[in-house]
């Protein structure tokens, strides 16, 4: 259900889900492995199918998908960091990873799948990862942080107390 729900709303907004601005409102859903550990492979296999879409398509699909392998074993990691209840940081892991690992990814790679580490400069990468990281940073806390309060209040997922 997760991975279905990640690839079509990376679809649904696919003209701004790719490429060096992206904001993808499924990666809202990078929230739910703080709720549980079944959400990490349902992000991997909707990041997977999303990404074949993508104009960078194989490449996208690896190292994109490493980029969410990472932010969800990570987001996961940083559940119980709370502030008042809520998980601040949990949103962190996906702009981090993707930033980085997507930055590269556009910056090394051509549009039509070729390596090009000639191509690698760090004044063409900085401003690549903080565009990527910019528009993970508005999804992850715009959307992900209030969807993992709502998702709290309404026990979505079942979740029993800590018993003292």
């Amino acid at each position: 259900m997760i991975a279905a729900m990640y690839a079509a709303l990376t679809y649904a907004v696919a003209p701004i889900a790719y490429g060096e601005v992206q904001f993808r409102i499924s990666e809202a859903l990078t929230i739910l492995p703080i709720f549980t550990p079944a959400a990490i492979p349902g992000l991997i296999v909707g990041c997977l199918i999303a990404n074949i879409g993508s104009p960078m398509m194989v490449i996208d699909m690896i190292f994109g998908t490493l980029a969410t392998v990472l932010a969800a074993f990570s987001t996961r990691a940083l559940r119980n960091v709370c502030i008042k209840g809520v998980p601040f940081l949990a949103p962190l892991p996906p702009i981090i990873f993707n930033a980085l690992i997507v930055g590269a990814e556009i910056t090394c790679f051509t549009p039509e799948g070729i390596f090009d580490f000639s191509s690698f400069k760090i004044a063409v990468f900085i401003p690549l990862a903080l565009s990527v990281g910019l528009g993970e940073l508005v999804v992850c806390y715009g959307l992900g942080l209030p969807l993992s309060v709502v998702i709290k209040k309404t026990n979505l997922f079942k979740l029993s107390e800590p018993k003292n």
